[in-house]
């Protein structure tokens, strides 16, 4: 790579979506198909407009996403917990698929966010590139720092596809990863209690 280019951000070095188009072209003509037959004809353009949305997270600010948060909360202090956020992401490795569910909990410190933020948050994280494990830290992270509660808990139940379509070829299996800060990570009975809500039905 020329050495000026190292200096760009990724924004500035962004190929144009017509550069995009011929990279898919490629990868179609090394698969062995040929993209010029009628029905591969459009996929480049489905496939370059498919990908800036299953990666839009890179062009979110994850401090606007959380937004506004609330004092009046009537003096409560203990777990706030949505659980169950339905994500689909991309390992950074192969760029296969990882689909899952978020548990996220947070101690308030005379502050709260709206439930939908939490949410919203996890989908920014999951339309970036990475791995589970830096996920998690990731969303319990930009939790903690912006909402500066006792503690933040998160964990990430995932199934990964490059274990399912590819490699050792297993599906059904599960990765778990967890995170806590604060309250949660000093207290393993604060820990439990919040295993038990996620695992409560």
């Amino acid at each position: 790579m020329d050495a000026s280019l190292k200096k760009l951000s990724p924004e500035q070095t962004r190929p144009t979506r017509e550069e995009a188009e011929d990279a898919v072209r490629t990868l179609l003509r090394w698969a062995g198909d040929d993209p010029t037959r009628e029905g591969l004809l459009d996929t480049p353009k489905r496939v370059a407009k498919a990908y800036g949305e299953l990666f839009g997270g890179y062009h979110a600010n994850v401090e606007d996403v959380l937004g506004t948060t609330f004092e009046e909360v009537g003096g409560y202090n203990d777990i706030v917990l949505v659980r169950d956020i339905a994500f689909f992401s991309h390992c950074e490795h192969h760029m296969l698929p990882v689909i899952g569910k978020a548990h996220v909990a947070y101690l308030p410190s005379g502050r709260v966010v709206g439930l939908s933020k939490i949410a919203r948050l996890v989908d920014v994280f999951a339309r970036r590139l990475q791995t589970q494990e830096t996920m998690t830290a990731q969303i319990a992270e930009t939790l903690h720092n912006s909402l500066k509660p006792r503690g933040v808990a998160v964990m990430l139940e995932a199934e990964h596809m490059c274990m399912a379509m590819r490699g050792i070829r297993v599906s059904g299996s599960t990765t778990l990863t967890t995170t806590f800060t604060g309250e949660f990570k000093d207290n393993a009975a604060e820990q439990v209690r919040f295993m038990t809500m996620v695992r409560g039905r």
